[in-house]
């Protein structure tokens, strides 16, 4: 992968994990036309079962993955994947594009919330960290504000600044997924342990999809370095 992506080193974030999902030369010809009858059949299912796929201990692990410091996942503020869960349920499922379709398919069935941004935009060095008092970015073409203080963001330089770009609940209009894209980086959130234990098909499975309108798709799966033993 190009992509080199690494934690803040900080505690708050040892109960997060990455799944990253790289594609180059993404093909725009039939794109465009968003969700083909695969996806559609799936949403189908997902509602003939009410949602159940995602259990509710998997909600509850990724909320509890992002409630650091102030930020509290809930109301406007909780995770896309919920988001994404509502609107499939409620027949509102959003239609973009195949590379935004896909990953937000993935989303739905895993329960992971899932950041897809342009590759050239954000650049081939990202960071892990908390948004910090103050910090916010435009998430709509309304130029909607989203605050991120204390909530988990994927950052990219800018000049010699690290910014916040993305993150599990809305991302930055600067380097949102947009047409004739050539490259796309999704990022996964996935909580350690148990209910995190799916990042990998997630991975697969994504990576499945994107290389079907891409010349290379590639994945790996990021974690925290250990705590440092202190010596005595």
């Amino acid at each position: 992968m190009s992509v080199v992506f690494r934690f803040d080193d900080d505690p708050e974030l040892r109960d997060v994990r990455i799944g990253l999902v790289e594609a180059s030369g993404l093909s725009w010809n039939r794109a465009s036309l968003g969700l083909d009858n695969r996806f559609q059949e799936c949403l189908n299912e997902f509602r003939a079962t009410n949602g159940s796929i995602v259990s509710k201990e998997r909600k509850a692990a990724v909320r509890a993955m992002l409630r650091k410091g102030k930020y509290r996942p809930a109301g406007r503020g909780k995770p896309s994947s919920e988001y994404l869960l509502a609107a499939a349920l409620e027949g509102t499922f959003p239609v973009v594009n195949f590379f935004v379709d896909a990953a937000n398919l993935v989303s739905l069935v895993s329960g992971y919330p899932i950041s897809l941004i342009d590759g050239e935009k954000a650049g081939s060095s990202l960071h892990l960290r908390l948004g910090r008092e103050g910090e916010c970015y435009v998430f709509n073409e309304g130029e909607q504000v989203i605050d991120v203080e204390d909530l988990v963001c994927v950052c990219r330089n800018e000049g010699n600044d690290c910014v916040p770009t993305a993150n599990p609940v809305r991302d930055s209009m600067a380097t949102k997924l947009f047409a004739c894209a050539r490259s796309a980086i999704a990022v996964i959130y996935a909580p350690q342990g148990q209910e995190g234990q799916d990042l990998e098909s997630a991975c697969d499975h994504l990576a499945g999809l994107l290389s079907e309108q891409s010349e290379a798709v590639h994945w790996a799966i990021v974690v925290p370095r250990p705590a440092k033993v202190k010596e005595t």
